[in-house]
């Protein structure tokens, strides 16, 4: 706790004051550009991995970055959700899986959680994709195995996103759009799926006209 404590002491009398016309804006409201659903594992910093300020990530997270398909019950997930479609208006949506997701190992090692009857609860909703790695994977190595489960993960959670109404809304007007990333935390590279292949590819491949548009090339000359 004490590095804690001098760190919040540091950014009131450092950091503040270096972004103070940011987070006075920012104390009249937000308009966050993407909802990030990520793991809750203390190894993936979304800020860092996307190097974004205050104000523009708004984030969800929990062990496995999972989106409970909609019912009529209330959650924290649905709730949330819900807000950021409704209110916020937010244009994004990520989900961001990642290596050596403790959660996921859960998923495919049931028996390691059975004494965390909640925790076992919350991870089946990650059952559908184990039951796809353990048919499209059966001769693969436990660590290949573990590299789908993320990415398959993560195909089933924009799945489970897409039942959600105030997320069909806005896709079905065509102001929402879904990514689905996996960060791997030895090597800092994050792919993101094309949901028409399955496919996962680089982020810079995977947007580089996005890239283009927001970086143009240099000219000659320049």
């Amino acid at each position: 706790m004490p590095k804690f404590i001098d760190g919040v002491i540091k950014f009131r009398n450092e950091i503040y004051g270096q972004h103070k016309e940011l987070f006075e804006k920012l104390a009249d409201g937000q308009s966050p550009e993407a909802v990030f659903i990520a793991c809750s594992d203390s190894r993936v910093e979304t800020a860092m991995i996307t190097q974004t300020y205050p104000g523009e990530l708004f984030i969800l997270r929990n062990a496995g970055n999972i989106v409970p398909p909609h019912t009529s019950q209330t959650g924290a997930m649905t709730a949330t959700i819900e807000f950021a479609m409704s209110v916020l208006k937010t244009p994004h949506i990520v989900i961001c899986g990642h290596s050596q997701c403790g959660a996921l190992q859960g998923a495919m090692n049931p028996d390691r959680i059975s004494h965390l009857p909640h925790v076992k609860e919350w991870i089946g909703f990650s059952r559908a994709a184990v039951e796809v790695v353990e048919e499209l994977a059966k001769d693969k190595t436990p660590a290949e195995k573990m590299d789908m489960l993320m990415k398959q993960n993560v195909i089933l959670q924009i799945q489970h996103l897409k039942t959600h109404p105030s997320v069909l809304r806005r896709l079905a007007t065509k102001e929402l759009t879904i990514h689905g990333w996996v960060y791997d935390i030895k090597t800092g590279e994050v792919q993101a799926v094309d949901e028409t292949t399955g496919e996962f590819h680089p982020v810079d491949e995977h947007y580089a006209k996005l890239a283009r548009e927001v970086i143009p090339p240099h000219t000659c000359g320049e």
